[in-house]
């Protein structure tokens, strides 16, 4: 890189710090710090949303994806979320803001311990929470990789460098400067990614490259479906993505609390929604075409840094790079809030029993000092991602797996066709699906990719989320735990308060 594409850079993470500043001045208690106060437009939740569901982790991890395996990777990553939105808009997504406007929560596990219980509420916090850390780490490594590719940068410096700008404007600002960080860092991302578009495009046969590139790519590079990502594992991601994208990754569960309404989070949910559909196409586009630009490529993961070295003038490959560093940032930042939100609302209280409750500055110097701690720790667990299967194993493997078993309680736990199924249930689900992971990943690893070696990754992602499923359901009709309390609260679910009370009297 050169000089100018540093100054890029370093005006880029100016920028974010500067933001970070100006929304602390938004920031007055922990409703505002972790909720925006409610009030966040439905067109910068979803534009968050979007921006939050992913990280640099697509341009080392998913660049080399779309490197050896094609087209596949639009089908079961993106256009997979883009069906879990569709689906998360009419169900899920309208009920996160009518929990906060019922129950006044700042955190997306707050209502459990009304829906269930409070040992429901800590498993979940706790291992959430503990999960969260590694793939945040992952999510360094990644931007670490880049930053080693382009510049040099030994990978401890990237983790620190970027790591670092994201504590601050996270530590300051909340969700208001997630959010506006967000938008900010979606620009320079579409201005990057089109750039390095139209400069592959120019290197190859023009625009008409869109569609010639994939005759000269190997035949299997267009395939719907290329092993291992095979339609099981497609249609496993599907349940995980519906899962994740809804809620059940807590950073995005932030970004519908923070709408006013349940129908502006239900446009910001059909927002994120579009932009899956369309923009991992742009993104997407330079990945597919490396090979034809390099055909020998060993680490594959630097396809996407190696192509906008090889094309790009100085200072936009510091776009690029920037665009890149923006995904990353967007993401964690969101982590850490959100994170911290469960560790001050949910968490603390309980450790903290018999004790008063925390004042509202207190509650937002707690919030400040989890977000703090939270990426402090990831970047640790960064520095050794490569003992946990690396970036890809953690993201896909680890996080893929887990995630389901914690999010079910949570999402199901909202619609009224399982409102039998109580705190056992969501247990003994959460249980079994960590067990059946735990299985699958270490004394039966072996057994499964001989016995199916197509489908090994797809079992693995996908069994403890469809055990965790039907023992969830099961458990409700074996066992009903149907309450008064969790009756009426997922009744008021189904509509706005504006609405409720917009209705004449009997």
């Amino acid at each position: 890189m050169g000089i100018l594409d540093w100054v890029v850079v370093a005006v880029y993470f100016v920028l974010m710090a500067g933001i970070g500043l100006w929304a602390k001045s938004r920031v007055k208690n922990a409703a505002d710090f972790f909720t925006a106060g409610g009030k966040m437009p439905w067109w910068l939740s979803g534009i968050s949303h979007h921006m939050s569901g992913y990280s640099s982790a697509v341009f080392v991890g998913y660049a080399a994806i779309a490197y050896e395996k094609g087209f596949v990777l639009y089908i079961w990553w993106a256009l997979g979320i883009a069906f879990a939105m569709a689906i998360g808009a009419w169900l899920f997504a309208p009920r996160w803001p009518r929990l906060r406007q019922r129950l006044g929560i700042i955190s997306p596990l707050e209502y459990l311990k009304v829906r269930y219980n409070v040992p429901t509420q800590q498993i979940l916090a706790w291992s959430g929470t503990a999960l969260k850390v590694f793939d945040v780490g992952a999510k360094w490594a990644a931007t670490a990789l880049l930053l080693y590719v382009f510049a040099g940068v030994p990978l401890i410096w990237g983790i620190l460098i970027t790591g670092g700008v994201t504590l601050i404007y996270s530590t300051l600002g909340g969700l208001w400067a997630d959010a506006l960080t967000d938008f900010s860092q979606f620009v320079i991302q579409f201005i990057a990614a089109i750039v390095l578009a139209v400069a592959v495009m120019g290197r190859l046969d023009g625009f008409s490259t869109i569609w010639t590139m994939w005759g000269q790519l190997p035949e299997d590079r267009s395939q719907l479906f290329n092993e291992p990502y095979t339609v099981g594992f497609v249609m496993v991601y599907l349940i995980i993505n519906t899962l994740s994208y809804n809620g059940g990754t807590w950073n995005l569960a932030q970004r519908f609390i923070a709408s006013p309404t349940g129908s502006t989070a239900r446009k910001s949910a059909l927002l994120s929604m579009g932009l899956y559909i369309v923009w991992p196409l742009v993104m997407f586009f330079p990945m597919w075409a490396a090979p034809l630009i390099f055909p020998e490529l060993v680490d594959t993961d630097q396809s996407y840094a190696l192509l906008a070295q090889e094309l790009l003038p100085a200072g936009l490959v510091g776009l690029v790079l920037a665009g890149m560093f923006a995904h990353t940032m967007a993401m964690t930042g969101s982590d850490a809030g959100a994170i911290s939100a469960v560790v001050t609302r949910d968490i603390l209280p309980v450790l903290r029993r018999g004790a008063g409750k925390l004042t509202e500055q207190a509650e937002l110097r707690a919030g400040r000092i989890s977000v703090f701690s939270f990426i402090l720790i990831s970047m640790v667990i960064a520095v050794f991602a490569d003992n946990f299967g690396g970036v890809i194993g953690l993201i896909i493997t680890w996080f893929g797996g887990l995630v389901g078993p914690i999010a079910i309680p949570m999402l199901l736990g909202m619609l009224p066709w399982f409102r039998n199924s109580g705190p056992i249930a969501a247990i003994s689900s959460w249980a079994l699906g960590v067990v059946v992971f735990a299985l699958l990943k270490f004394p039966l690893a072996g057994w499964l990719k001989e016995t199916f070696p197509s489908e090994a990754q797809a079992i693995a992602v996908g069994a403890p989320v469809i055990c965790a499923i039907i023992l969830y359901i099961v458990m409700g009709f074996v066992h009903s735990e149907r309450t008064a309390e969790g009756d009426e609260l997922i009744e008021q679910l189904n509509v706005d308060v504006d609405d409720v009370h917009a209705q004449p009297a009997d």
